[in-house]
């Protein structure tokens, strides 16, 4: 299974991401959830940006570009496999960081690729 890591977790059930966080654990995967607002997401608390996690595999981006540059140390220092950036997320510029890294990148959904087998 592949250890997720959420930016943009949400409790708001609403929410992409706090949908993504509940299939992503239907589907038995590892889940960390990164967010600005403290909570649990799919049985698994929100936490800020702080230690970086050495054992993700893919980051799912629900945070809009003009947000992203706060977070774009701590993803690159996370060092994923992948990233993937759902609508309204994406991002050449990180994307190009990414890749220059070794770090595969997606614009694509989360919720998408889980339900027709493509995560």
């Amino acid at each position: 299974m592949k250890k997720t890591l959420i930016i943009g977790a949400s409790t708001n059930p609403e929410r992409y991401s706090y949908k993504a966080a509940h299939k992503l654990k239907q589907y038995g995967h590892d889940i960390v959830n990164v967010g600005l607002k403290k909570g649990e997401v799919a049985g698994v608390a929100i936490e800020s940006m702080g230690p970086i996690h050495a054992d993700i595999d893919t980051i799912t981006m629900y945070v809009g570009e003009a947000n992203q540059k706060g977070y774009m140390d701590y993803i690159l220092a996370t060092k994923p496999k992948r990233i993937i950036f759902n609508p309204g997320a994406e991002n050449p510029e990180l994307a190009a960081l990414a890749n220059k890294l070794g770090i595969d990148t997606e614009n694509a959904c989360t919720l998408v690729l889980l339900s027709t087998g493509q995560y």
